[in-house]
């Protein structure tokens, strides 16, 4: 059981360390058995749709990447009987500095995450997204939150 919650704690860190990379076809992977809610009412299912939408949305710098670091903290993980499935509650923090701007949290909210395990392997089942708090989101995304 301990070992299945570090699997899942380690898929919800390794979509922070892609998108910090401007990895998105590894978010993309990351979501292979699953979908993703970033606001209500708008569900993108598998790798394709996924990566289209970080590519349609995120900005990336002269470095290839959105010059951002995703911290994930107040994890709360689930196991469901049987050992197949999985909740978990946590809360993000984004950081950026770019050439115009200085580092500052740019964007806090929650993740709300199913998972499932598949041929023994975890996946991301569902990612819903729930910002709370934003600041200057100028050097990050290519839209406007509104």
């Amino acid at each position: 059981m301990v070992d299945d919650a570090r699997a899942v704690e380690n898929l919800i860190h390794a979509y922070a360390a892609n998108i910090d990379r401007g990895n998105f076809d590894g978010i993309g992977e990351l979501f292979r058995h699953g979908r993703l809610i970033p606001a209500p009412g708008f569900e993108l299912s598998g790798p394709e749709s996924i990566v289209r939408l970080y590519e349609g949305t995120t900005r990336l710098h002269g470095d290839g990447t959105p010059r951002t670091l995703h911290q994930t903290t107040n994890v709360i993980i689930e196991m469901a009987e049987g050992g197949q499935d999985a909740t978990a509650r946590s809360c993000f923090t984004v950081f950026q500095q770019t050439e115009h701007l200085p580092l500052q949290p740019i964007v806090a909210g929650r993740y709300h995450d199913r998972f499932h395990r598949v041929a023994g392997v975890w996946w991301f089942a569902e990612r819903r997204m729930f910002v709370d708090l934003t600041g200057d989101l100028s050097q990050h995304l290519l839209i406007d939150l509104g």
